[in-house]
């Protein structure tokens, strides 16, 4: 997926959970279908899973979630994933690693939600739990978290190529994005990533929320972005009401998803990472389609 990436296997996972965590040892080891851009995932029996940092840079946001975690989930009105233990480098395997609680539940991707209305109020919600939550000494922006939170002209001069490359007719957008005033206000927590492979869905509503890997502090847009990433059309407006978005939030959250779309689409290939690829030719279509 990444040309710089560490492989894992099943049987990397099966030697370092019998040297780590000889509890545990006999417990059957699987990878996970929706293996995941950044960390691997496998499954360790039935209640756990295995999260395995890809990078370098990974290994950073691994930490992060570690600590910040299980302060900021009792908060929360959807499940997060907790880590139970903390793994060490071995079996040539170079990074830290962490097992964490299997949290039930299907993506999104795999399962549909049943009232997208439902979705909206729920998404809404979450987002404002995780921003009222107090975010002194939270991670700021970096490589840690793909600068999540930052101001947009981060992305510019990349973004810009990736239009140019795919040729596609954004660059207008992308202009209109750039030209909305920044985030103003104190930074607050953001997930970073949400979008259909990171909600769990049971019963056909939302449920939780998994891969913190890009949580900070910063601006919220990067979050408000699920609102082309996941819900429909109609559902928009009734999300940004919830959330009570201004004009500058709702147009800076409609660039992060163009400019992930785009970069997405020139970075991952359907042999690479074919999910992603799919959702972001759709995300792209969304934000180009709609009126601004």
């Amino acid at each position: 997926m990444h040309p710089d990436e560490v492989p894992t296997s099943a049987e990397l996972v099966r030697r370092l959970v019998r040297a780590q965590f000889p509890e545990w040892a006999e417990l059957p080891v699987e990878r996970v279908a929706s293996f995941g851009t950044d960390h691997a995932l496998y499954r360790l029996g039935g209640g756990l899973v295995v999260r395995l940092p890809r990078r370098e840079v990974n290994e950073r946001s691994l930490l992060s979630e570690r600590r910040w975690l299980p302060l900021l989930a009792p908060h929360l009105p959807l499940a997060v994933p907790l880590p139970l233990a903390h793994g060490q480098p071995g079996h040539g395997y170079p990074f830290e690693w962490s097992v964490y609680r299997w949290l039930e539940g299907m993506p999104a991707e795999h399962e549909p939600i049943a009232d997208p209305e439902q979705a909206a109020d729920d998404l809404a919600a979450f987002i404002i739990a995780l921003q009222r939550i107090d975010p002194t000494g939270g991670p700021t922006p970096g490589p840690q978290n793909a600068f999540r939170g930052v101001a947009l002209e981060r992305f510019d001069e990349r973004t810009r190529a990736s239009i140019a490359e795919l040729r596609v007719d954004a660059t207008a957008l992308w202009e209109h994005a750039l030209a909305a005033p920044p985030w103003d206000r104190a930074p607050v927590w953001h997930h970073g990533d949400l979008d259909v492979r990171n909600l769990l869905v049971t019963e056909g509503r939302l449920s939780g929320v998994i891969d913190f890997g890009c949580l900070g502090v910063g601006d919220p847009a990067c979050d408000i972005a699920v609102a082309w990433k996941v819900l429909p059309a109609d559902c928009r407006d009734r999300f940004r009401e919830k959330l009570a978005v201004g004009d500058a939030t709702w147009t800076r959250a409609r660039g992060w998803v163009l400019s992930q779309a785009v970069n997405a689409l020139t970075y991952y290939t359907l042999e690479t990472n074919r999910m992603l690829v799919l959702e972001a030719r759709r995300w792209l279509a969304e934000v180009t389609t709609e009126r601004p």
